[in-house]
């Protein structure tokens, strides 16, 4: 029987021993975040808060917290939606398989929304203020809904085929909020709401939106889903769920009706500040001016349950998330997008801002092999969907090594760095836009981009010992990260005007020992060497959250050639903290020991770290 709510969620998983009740009392501020995040790193349970501070109803956390329970959650349907997206990827192998043709058939026909007669969703009427006020970090501007499933319909065609639904965070309260009559309303750029938003102000309208929160699981993972625009998301969360999703028009608005909580109203006409609220790229996104949601109703089950999440530095609950959306999308790539045979946004640098490829490399095959239909790939991957945000996408050619896997990191940067020719193969867009979330950029979505493609035979060997070479006034720590990436600590940054001056003595010591670093095509100037050195993690997060390629790639030998910037010789990231970045996620010591007695024994935790 399909899960339809999330006290439906919380008994399967407590009856085969996945989930925790917690019945100590807590507070909702800091401390339930504090002991999701600590459950989630010990690869622990799913977690039902029996007690919240402020509130009667119960809160399902970490219920996504690892892989296979994900799997199990979605153990009925994952098959056939994998089923699904595999026809549309290769028609013909499904006809050739019968059972994976009936396991499609099935998913198809819960993809369909129906008008419901029942709504358990509307049993109860609430205030906002009558909702759990969840604050997962010390610096968050209030309370968030942290899995939100915003709904709005397309102006000009309304109904659920043409309608979006995206997990777009939900400020409660704090800042100027209205109590009770106002919420805000973050949708990052190239979101699909945001259409919906644009096409309703060209019409003189305020655009409607539900904002669910529960119900099956399916329907919030649906939200996260990144689908084309020619598929409803309404349509994936019935096949997921393995029941058709049921609506209802509530306050004239599109809604699922079988959430555990609805909200309706419209965006009103002002903008007001939104956040700090602690992100997944391991930041605060800081206060900026975002849609204002008019409450009009809020509504519950007699039987609701919040679910709720954290984001913060990666891996959090998210990542798995991510995998699971890997596993379901990964045979439509090579479909979208002709000669791309594999993608990875890679969680540990935050999602967007590092894109790792493959593709195939098939143009000209008479000529000495260079990335050529690289960079054509290269070109559609920045343009298709979420990957639309990347930062940094290093590209590589398949047929340099059949078994060449962008989900095995070290070996695909080690691949990228033996063959690249930073002359030629690094293609930078120097002023478009970025991640909401990425404030390595000048400004709030604005920043670079940068494609590295490599293809052809090795033209280094790449080397783990430090060379000896003596770094000029300022300069120390040099340290391997991997073979053939080289950290070094250096002043702290105070701003672009003075950095090339800063650099200038460090950029022709690397210039100067060109045959030293041969082994050493990248290097990277970080603040703290021990720490970025430490864990692939690490290196992979500061180099990738802290630097914006326009602004922060520099190299020995740097030269623009016909407005091709390259280098001759090593290439360095300069990866330092930088005054104008948002600050980083710090858990509050006073919040964590409060919770230790929740793992000590005779606590609901006990044995859980």
């Amino acid at each position: 029987m399909a899960i339809q709510s999330q006290s439906d969620l919380a008994r399967e998983l407590e009856s085969v021993g996945m989930l925790r009740r917690v019945s100590e009392e807590l507070d909702p501020r800091l401390e339930l975040a504090a002991v999701q995040r600590r459950v989630f790193a010990a690869g622990g349970p799913a977690l039902l808060f029996t007690n919240v501070k402020g509130t009667e109803f119960p809160v399902l956390a970490n219920a996504f917290g690892q892989i296979d329970r994900a799997r199990y959650i979605f153990r009925r349907t994952l098959s056939g939606v994998s089923a699904l997206v595999g026809a549309r990827a290769n028609p013909q192998q499904l006809l050739q398989n019968p059972m994976q043709l009936l396991r499609a058939v099935r998913a198809a026909a819960h993809a369909f929304p129906l008008p419901a007669w029942r709504a358990p969703a509307l049993q109860r009427r609430l205030r906002i203020s009558d909702l759990p006020m969840i604050v997962g970090w010390p610096r968050d501007g209030g309370a968030f809904i942290t899995l939100p499933q915003a709904l709005s319909e397309h102006p000009r065609l309304p109904g659920w085929r043409h309608s979006n639904l995206g997990m777009y965070r939900v400020q409660l309260n704090g800042n100027r909020y209205q109590r009770d009559e106002e919420i805000g309303l973050h949708y990052q750029i190239r979101r699909g709401i945001g259409v919906h938003h644009s096409l309703a102000l060209e019409q003189g309208q305020r655009l409607k939106v539900c904002i669910a929160v529960g119900g099956p699981p399916a329907h919030a993972f649906a939200a996260v889903m990144p689908l084309p625009e020619s598929m409803p998301e309404l349509a994936f969360a019935g096949a997921l769920a393995g029941r058709n999703l049921r609506w209802r028009r509530v306050d004239g608005v599109l809604a699922p009706v079988d959430a555990d909580f609805l909200i309706t109203g419209e965006i009103a006409d002002e903008l007001k500040p939104e956040g700090p609220f602690g992100d997944h790229l391991g930041y605060y996104s800081l206060r900026h001016p975002f849609p204002v949601l008019r409450v009009r109703g809020v509504y519950a089950r007699s039987n609701a349950v919040w679910p709720m999440t954290t984001v913060g530095r990666p891996p959090q609950e998210d990542t798995i998330f991510g995998k699971l959306i890997h596993e379901i999308a990964a045979p439509m790539a090579p479909v979208m997008i002709p000669g791309l045979r594999q993608m990875h946004a890679v969680d540990a640098a935050g999602v967007h801002p590092l894109l790792l490829a493959v593709g195939s490399e098939r143009f000209a095959p008479y000529q000495a092999r260079q990335p050529m239909e690289l960079l054509t790939i290269a070109n559609a991957v920045l343009g298709f969907n979420q990957a639309s945000l990347a930062k940094y996408l290093w590209i590589a050619a398949g047929e340099d090594d059949p078994q060449l896997d962008a989900h095995n990191i070290p070996s695909f940067l080690q691949h990228m760095l033996q063959r690249v020719d930073w002359r030629r193969d690094l293609h930078f867009q120097t002023a478009t836009t970025i991640d909401t979330l990425d404030y390595s950029g000048q400004g709030l979505n604005q920043g670079s981009k940068l494609v590295i493609a490599a293809a052809g035979a090795p033209r280094r060997r790449l080397q783990a010992r430090v060379p000896d070479i003596r770094l000029p006034r300022g300069f120390s720590g040099l340290q391997a990260a991997m073979p053939g990436i080289l950290l070094l600590a250096g002043p702290r940054f105070r701003s672009y005007r003075l950095n090339d001056g800063q650099l200038a003595p460090l950029l022709r010591c690397l210039e100067r020992c060109a045959d030293e670093l041969q082994g050493f095509p990248l290097a990277a100037l970080v603040d703290d060497v021990g720490f970025a050195a430490a864990t692939l993690n690490n290196l992979l997060w500061t180099l990738f959250t802290r630097s914006n390629p326009s602004h922060d790639i520099h190299g020995a030998g740097q030269e623009i050639r016909h407005k091709h910037w390259g280098c001759k010789g090593t290439l360095l990231i300069d990866a330092r903290s930088k005054p104008h970045h948002a600050p980083p996620l710090i858990e509050d010591p006073r919040t964590l020991k409060r919770i230790d007695r929740l793992f000590a024994a005779g606590g609901s935790l006990a044995g859980i770290d």
